[in-house]
């Protein structure tokens, strides 16, 4: 009987130690330090740390249609990962989540190697049964360049009368 107790015991303290509730934690933050932890593994040129933020059925978003499947993910992005110097970065400067605390969404610029503006991105991020937030959705769009202003238009003088 003492054992049974005990062992009840160190269940309810396992079962109360395990992750917060969704409401006594700040989801956002959460959602952006991954995002910000994700993009390190490309400044650390890290494929395989890389891996681990992608969902199984993750689908990244590219030139030539979505790409499906976290594998799938890995070898279309195998050759950002090439070389000594990564050949873009990105930070996250919005994070959101729903009040559900199952999905949340970074976004943010895309810089090159001499800290330009090369285009946005947006993750959507799912919180996985393990507890990690892997990304679902990922899409960059290139940055819009502006057109050259023109010179307005001169209105025609007001006749005189």
């Amino acid at each position: 009987m003492k054992r049974l107790m005990v062992a009840t015991v160190a269940a309810v303290f396992a079962l109360g130690a395990g992750p917060a509730k969704a409401a006594d934690r700040d989801l956002a933050a959460e959602v952006k330090a991954t995002e910000k932890a994700f993009a390190k593994t490309m400044a650390d040129r890290d494929l395989q740390a890389f891996a681990g933020h992608i969902s199984e059925e993750g689908v990244f978003f590219g030139g030539k249609g979505p790409i499906r499947g976290r594998e799938a993910v890995v070898t279309a992005w195998k050759r950002f990962f090439e070389g000594a110097d990564a050949p873009f970065s990105w930070d996250p400067e919005t994070a959101e989540v729903l009040p559900s605390g199952n999905l949340g969404l970074t976004s943010g610029p895309v810089r090159d190697p001499k800290g330009e503006l090369i285009g946005t991105f947006m993750t959507i991020w799912r919180l996985e049964s393990d507890g990690k937030w892997r990304v679902i959705f990922d899409k960059g769009c290139d940055v819009c360049k502006p057109e050259p202003q023109k010179a307005p238009a001169k209105k025609a003088e007001e006749k005189k009368g």
